[in-house]
C-alpha cells in the first residue's frame, strides 16, 4: 500500500509538470485549456486516493524526505479541488482578456506551475525544504497576479514579493534557530525533520525555542496574510485573474498555514506550548479586527473578499491556536469550507466585474435583474462567506467556537463572536447594495456562459452539503489528525 500511494503521489506531479511544460510551449489556446483542465481532473482524483489510502501515522520515502500524512493530504485536498474548479473557470473568463490571446498558453502554464509549486510543499518532512517550496509558490505567483501587465497589477505583483520575501526571511531564520538549538542535543549534524525538531524541543532552552517559533509564526504569518502582515494580500487577491484570486485564497494560504501549524506540534508538551499558542490566537484575533474594520469600508469588490480571506485565516489560526479535538477539527473542516465558498465569491466577483466594466462597488447595480443565475448564486456565496447556517463555515466555526470554550484563551470565543457578526452585516450590506440599489436601466452587454456559471453551482451545491451534514468519513479523518497532532 505505501508503494502504491507514494506512486500516486509522484503521478500526480508529473502530470502537473507535464501539463504545465505543454501549456508554456503550445501555440494552441484551447489545447492549453484542455491540457491544463485535465491535469487538474487527474490530480483531484489522484490526491482523492491518497485522502482514502494514506494511513493515520503517516509514511516517509527517498530517505524521510518526503511525508505523506493526514494533514498534508488534507492540505492537498482542498488545493485540488481549487484547482480544478479555477481551472474550468479560466477557460470562459479568460477568454474575455482581449489583446492577451497569444499569451494565455504562458497564463495556463504558469497556472499548472503554482499549482505543482503547491502539490510539493505539503509533503516536505524537511523543514528547510518546505521553506523553499513555499518561496517558489511566491515566485510562480508573482508573474499571475501581474499577468495582465497593467501598472496596478504589476504594482501588487512586486509589493507581494517584497513583503512575502521579508516574511519568508525571518522564517528561514526561525528554522535556522530551531537547527541550531538541535545541535546542543543531537551533535552538529543530524537529520533536520519534522521528527526531529519535536524529539529535541523537550531539552532545548525555552527562550531560544519560543524565539524560533516567533520568528517562524511572524514568517510563514505573511504568508498566510494574517494580520499585521497581511498589507500584500488585499492588493494581490483584487488584481490578478479571477481564476488566480481563487487559487491565491483557497490554496495557497492553507499550504504555508501548515508549516505554521507543523511548527506548533514540534513544541507540544514542552513549557512553552502555552504561549505559542496564545501567540497565534493573538494574531488570528487581531486578523479577525482588521478584516471587520476593512470589511465594512470596502469600496472595491474583489478587496472586499480579500479581506474575507484574512478573516477566515485568523478563524483557522485560532482553532489551532485554541487547539484540543474540536479547535483542530474545526479549523481542518474550516479549510474545505473556505476553499469552496472563496472560490465562489472570486468566480462571481469576476463576472460582476467584467460585465459592468469596473471593480467598483457602488458601479454594480440590480446584480439579480440582469443575472438572475449567477446572481443567485452569488448572493448565496456571500450568506455562506460570513459563516451563516446552513453552509459548511457556520459548522466549522461553531466548532472553533466549541473548542475555544476548553482553551485556555477563552477570551477570543467571545472576540471571535463578536467580530463575526460586525462582518456579517459589513460585508452582506456591501451585496444588499450590489443587488437592490438602483442602478442602470440598459442591461449590461455580456453573457455569462457554462464555464462562468458551473464552478459556482459546484461550489454552492459542496459548501451547502458539507453545512447541512458533516460527512462521517471527513469527521474520521480530521478526527485522526487531530489526534496525531496531540488531541485527544
Amino acid at each position: 500500500m505505501n508503494t502504491v500511494i507514494w506512486e500516486a503521489l509522484y503521478a500526480a506531479w508529473a502530470v502537473t509538470a507535464t501539463a504545465a511544460g505543454a501549456c508554456w510551449l503550445s501555440s494552441n489556446t484551447k489545447l492549453a485549456e484542455r491540457i491544463n483542465l485535465s491535469a487538474a481532473a487527474i490530480d483531484l482524483a489522484l490526491v482523492g486516493y491518497l485522502l482514502a489510502a494514506t494511513p493515520s501515522s503517516g509514511a516517509t520515502a527517498l530517505d524521510g524526505y518526503l511525508l505523506l500524512d493526514g494533514f498534508g493530504v488534507w492540505v492537498m485536498f482542498c488545493l485540488s479541488i481549487v484547482y480544478l474548479l479555477a481551472s474550468v473557470y479560466a477557460t470562459g473568463y479568460m477568454r474575455w482578456m482581449h489583446g492577451e490571446e497569444r499569451r494565455l498558453n504562458r497564463f495556463y502554464g504558469l497556472f499548472a506551475a503554482f499549482a505543482l509549486t503547491m502539490f510539493f510543499a505539503p509533503v516536505q518532512n524537511n523543514p528547510g525544504l518546505y521553506w523553499i517550496a513555499i518561496d517558489l509558490t511566491t515566485i510562480v505567483s508573482a508573474f499571475l497576479v501581474g499577468f495582465q501587465r497593467a501598472p496596478e497589477s504589476i504594482e501588487a505583483a512586486w509589493k507581494y514579493i517584497v513583503i512575502v520575501s521579508a516574511g519568508l526571511g525571518l522564517a528561514l531564520l526561525g528554522t535556522v534557530l530551531f537547527y541550531w538549538a538541535g545541535t546542543f542535543v543531537l551533535g552538529p549534524v543530524y537529520d533536520m525533520t519534522w521528527a526531529s525538531f519535536g524529539t529535541i524541543a523537550p531539552r532545548t532552552e525555552g527562550v531560544l525555542l519560543l524565539l524560533s517559533f516567533l520568528l517562524v509564526l511572524v514568517g510563514y504569518g505573511t504568508k498566510v496574510g494574517l494580520a499585521p502582515m497581511h498589507t500584500w494580500l488585499p492588493d494581490a487577491h483584487s488584481e490578478g485573474p479571477a481564476p488566480v484570486s481563487a487559487m491565491l485564497s483557497g490554496a495557497l494560504l492553507n499550504c504555508a498555514m501548515l508549516g505554521i501549524v507543523r511548527y506548533l506540534g514540534i513544541l507540544r508538551g514542552t513549557p512553552i506550548e502555552g504561549t505559542a499558542r496564545t501567540a497565534l490566537v493573538v494574531l488570528g484575533a487581531f486578523s479577525l479586527l482588521v478584516a471587520a474594520l476593512f470589511i465594512t469600508r470596502q469600496t472595491v469588490v474583489k478587496r472586499l473578499a480579500a479581506y474575507s480571506s484574512v478573516e477566515h485565516m485568523g478563524v483557522i489560526a485560532l482553532g489551532f491556536g485554541f487547539g484540543g479535538p474540536l479547535g483542530t477539527i474545526g479549523a481542518l473542516y474550516h479549510m474545505l469550507n473556505h476553499s469552496l465558498a472563496k472560490s465562489l465569491i472570486f468566480f462571481g466577483a469576476g463576472n460582476m466585474m467584467h460585465a459592468y466594466r469596473s471593480k467598483e462597488i457602488d458601479r454594480i447595480r440590480r446584480v439579480l435583474d440582469y443575472f438572475p443565475n449567477s446572481g443567485r448564486l452569488w448572493l448565496a456565496g456571500a450568506v455562506a462567506i460570513t459563516g451563516a447556517p446552513p453552509f459548511g463555515l457556520f459548522l466549522s466555526e461553531l466548532t472553533v467556537l466549541r473548542g475555544g470554550m476548553a482553551s485556555a484563551n477563552r477570551w477570543a470565543v467571545w472576540w471571535m463572536g463578536a467580530l463575526l457578526i460586525v462582518i456579517f452585516i459589513g460585508f452582506l450590506n456591501k451585496f444588499r447594495g450590489m443587488y437592490f440599489g438602483s442602478g442602470p436601466e440598459r442591461a449590461p452587454g455580456v453573457r455569462l456562459g457554462f464555464s462562468h456559471f458551473m464552478p459556482m453551482a459546484v461550489s454552492f451545491a459542496a459548501v451547502l452539503v458539507l453545512g447541512l451534514w458533516w460527512l462521517p468519513a471527513i469527521w474520521q479523518h480530521l478526527a485522526a489528525i487531530a489526534t496525531s497532532m496531540g488531541g485527544d
